[in-house]
């Protein structure tokens, strides 16, 4: 797919399903890092000398919502687990509202220079949606940078694919109007019912999701500029006629109930990619794993990753 920028909704995937306790960081908290000419925050997990991990989120969504015990669970299978803000969320580089300075490209670019200045030049890439379509870039324009790809709730994009949901459809054609970007406690309430149609109907943890959002709102540079992705052009080529040429190992891994890219997207992606592995998540939606699905995620991550 050309990595699709422009998608009907604030792609920012929550980890949900029963998750309790606060939320927590890991042993390099907010780090900024310089590269590819911006400063970029990033926060890792585990011992720098083991096999390296680079997860990439999807559109407008900062690392906080890739949970810091999902990212230790990583670790401790002897990985370092590298998580980062995307340019405009968090605290890496933000532009004005409606003005971003870098395309498409730009993000995908900033992925390339964290592997080469975190990984070593090389790294197990782990994409979510919009990060999914950055992976997919990853693996068909720079090959030797990529040990294995894991694709999470994404699509090879293209004709042919079962579109958006009907509820989806409803919930996105009744959505509440953008709030004052200087008041917190709105702020956190959009981002929260930003996520309710997104999620699995079985496994939205309100809870869970307002406390994650209060921390994006409290680390966030600008929470208004992370509307500046769905106005980012040049994304590259279309890569699905491509996905064939794909070399490395590649584990998908997709939620029954997406409302965004159905299952089918799931499964054209791993029959489009040679060799690929599917694991469809009963009742997740378009969403991080919940953590009530981590003994089967976090484990064929590890043997996914593991030394061939």
């Amino acid at each position: 797919m050309a990595v699709t920028w422009h998608t009907p909704h604030r792609m920012l995937a929550a980890t949900t399903g029963g998750h309790a306790g606060a939320v927590e960081t890991g042993t390099m908290t907010g780090a900024m890092v310089h590269v590819n000419g911006v400063e970029l925050c990033v926060e890792t997990f585990g011992a720098a000398t083991a096999p390296k991990i680079l997860l990439i989120a999807g559109a407008a969504w900062s690392m906080d919502w890739w949970d810091a015990e999902f990212c230790r669970r990583l670790a401790a299978g002897g990985r370092f687990v590298i998580r980062y803000d995307h340019r405009d969320t968090g605290r890496s580089v933000s532009y004005p509202p409606g003005a971003p300075g870098y395309t498409g490209l730009d993000l995908i670019g900033d992925a390339v220079a964290l592997i080469d200045s975190l990984a070593g030049g090389r790294a197990h890439v782990v994409g979510l949606s919009m990060g999914g379509g950055i992976a997919q870039y990853l693996g068909v324009e720079h090959p030797d940078r990529v040990a294995t790809l894991t694709l999470m709730s994404t699509s090879p994009g293209g004709d042919g694919l079962p579109p958006v949901a009907d509820r989806l459809k409803a919930a996105l054609a009744d959505q509440a109007p953008e709030p004052d970007w200087t008041d917190h406690d709105a702020v956190v309430e959009y981002l929260v019912e930003a996520e309710r149609p997104f999620a699995g109907p079985a496994t939205f943890d309100e809870a869970y999701v307002r406390e994650v959002a209060r921390q994006v709102a409290d680390r966030t540079v600008s929470p208004e500029s992370s509307k500046n992705h769905w106005l980012v052009a040049d994304g590259g080529e279309d890569t699905r006629p491509r996905l064939g040429e794909v070399r490395a190992p590649a584990l998908v891994i997709h939620g029954t109930e997406d409302p965004l890219f159905p299952p089918e997207h799931a499964v054209a992606l791993a029959n489009e990619i040679t060799g690929a592995a599917l694991i469809l998540l009963d009742g997740v939606g378009h969403q991080l794993p919940p953590c009530s699905t981590w003994d089967v995620v976090v484990p064929a991550i590890l043997r996914h990753t593991a030394p061939r």
